[in-house]
């Protein structure tokens, strides 16, 4: 692996890293601007055309994600990490300056491209690049830079929101305020895009394609998406078991039930008894729980180890959720609530949000980790956009008792399996744990 001074290490991390900040903001703005722009395309009374609003860029991110890994293994990582930082720039300027529906959906798809490549492509390129012994918490920059994305849109969201009650406020809430929200965004996709264009291409990405000019290298690493596809089909295949592993791991961190927090955090805090200024109000406060106990898990990724971590993120969720549910179910109101949703934004903030991409970035030989973390981010993607489609249904029907119960028993389901399955991965090389977690092929 090449080395680099400190100093640049930090730059080329922090600028890939920027994508994570995108990301964050991009997904999170749409619910302060939610009931503005349903007013101003008079779909507030469509539940259809609400949840296509709302899952447009859940659909690029589908996208985007299934396309990073092939092209990333091709063109390489840091001209995909550009084509990121260009995705953002024209969403955010479109998604504000449309006054036509169907292209605002077409402006927030191609945002939800930009978030789909960057977040399966900034993990891994900050893990290539970084040395086993601070790879850890220089991967864990990313997730910090999606949680200050996440902050970024609650505040402005917040500062651009008039009030309500007031005629002349509403109005300018449905004409203009929601569209700078998403202008907001601008400044830093443009920053993106320009350093973008002055960080290397990573080591691993140019050693394989040193590889590729030996016939069989290039036939082995050509292949890498028939070996990746033949993991799932063939019981015996090396990375069959890593492959299951990465899945599981993508998926549970949107299927712990956190994000429903952010996604549906008025109907959450309403139904704890606060108005829509408390409700604004609360969310601001949960993001900066969720900014600060990310700087926690930067100090505690490389002391306590990835596995340590994902377990107490998974219990302790699943002990939260528990008592939420019971709060919910005995119409418990006010501060008690509000303390046990930042309890769960806490937990989910030190451990399953930034080290899930540690390990998905970490796990994979070098050989398919292009299309096996696309592969991965998709199924995170899809996980995304379940649990974002079940929660109405699921609140409706299980009422947000029922629904947290649900969220407590994946959690203690996933306890079990990451205790027997999660391996630890601190201080360990990218190939170290590459003879570790891929078996050999047994012989026939």
């Amino acid at each position: 692996m090449t080395n680099y001074s400190k100093g640049f290490l930090y730059f080329i991390c922090a600028v890939s890293a920027m994508g994570g900040l995108l990301f964050g903001y991009d997904w999170v703005v749409i619910g302060g601007a939610k009931p503005f722009y349903e007013l101003y395309f008079g779909i507030a009374d469509s539940p259809v055309m609400q949840g296509v609003a709302m899952t447009t860029a859940l659909i690029g991110c589908l996208v985007g994600a299934m396309v990073a890994g092939a092209a990333a293994d091709r063109y390489g990582r840091k001209p995909l990490l550009t084509v990121s930082a260009i995705l953002f720039t024209v969403s955010a300027i479109g998604t504000g300056l449309f006054n036509d529906f169907t292209m605002f959906n077409i402006a927030r798809f191609i945002g939800g491209m930009g978030i789909g490549v960057a977040s399966a492509l900034a993990p891994m390129y900050i893990a290539e690049v970084s040395p086993a012994e601070i790879r850890g918490r220089m991967v864990s920059l990313n997730q910090m830079t999606i949680v200050l994305g996440i902050l970024a849109a609650q505040i402005v969201n917040l500062l651009l929101a008039k009030d309500t009650s007031v005629a002349e406020s509403q109005a300018w809430n449905v004409a203009w305020g929601w569209r700078w929200m998403f202008w907001a965004e601008t400044l830093p996709a443009a920053l993106f895009l320009v350093m973008s264009l002055f960080i290397p291409e990573s080591p691993v990405f140019l050693k394989n394609y040193e590889l590729r000019m030996t016939n069989d290298e290039y036939k082995s690493l050509s292949n890498s998406g028939k070996n990746l596809y033949s993991s799932f089909v063939v019981r015996h295949s090396p990375y069959s078991r890593v492959l299951l592993l990465g899945l599981f791991i993508a998926v549970f961190q949107q299927w712990c039930g956190t994000n429903v927090i952010f996604n549906y955090a008025q109907e959450i805090f309403v139904g704890a008894g606060f108005d829509v200024d408390g409700m604004f109000i609360n969310i601001v406060i949960t993001g900066i729980a969720n900014v600060v106990f990310t700087f926690v898990a930067l100090y505690t990724i490389e002391k306590w180890g990835r596995r340590t971590l994902m377990l107490i993120g998974a219990g302790g969720l699943g002990l939260i959720y528990l008592a939420l549910g019971t709060c919910y179910f005995y119409e418990v109101k006010g501060f008690a609530m509000v303390c046990l949703v930042v309890a769960a934004i806490s937990v989910y903030a030190m451990t399953l949000g930034p080290v899930t991409w540690t390990l998905l970035a970490e796990i994979f030989p070098s050989r398919i980790r292009g299309v096996a973390m696309a592969t991965c981010t998709f199924a995170l993607w899809v996980g995304c956009c379940t649990l974002t489609f079940s929660f109405p249904s699921m609140n409706a029907a299980l009422g947000s008792s029922g629904s947290f119960w649900i969220y407590s028993a994946i959690c203690c389901g996933a306890f079990v399996f990451l205790w027997r399955r999660c391996p630890e991965t601190k201080g360990k090389s990218l190939e170290e744990l590459e003879r570790e977690l891929v078996a050999p092929t047994p012989s026939k």
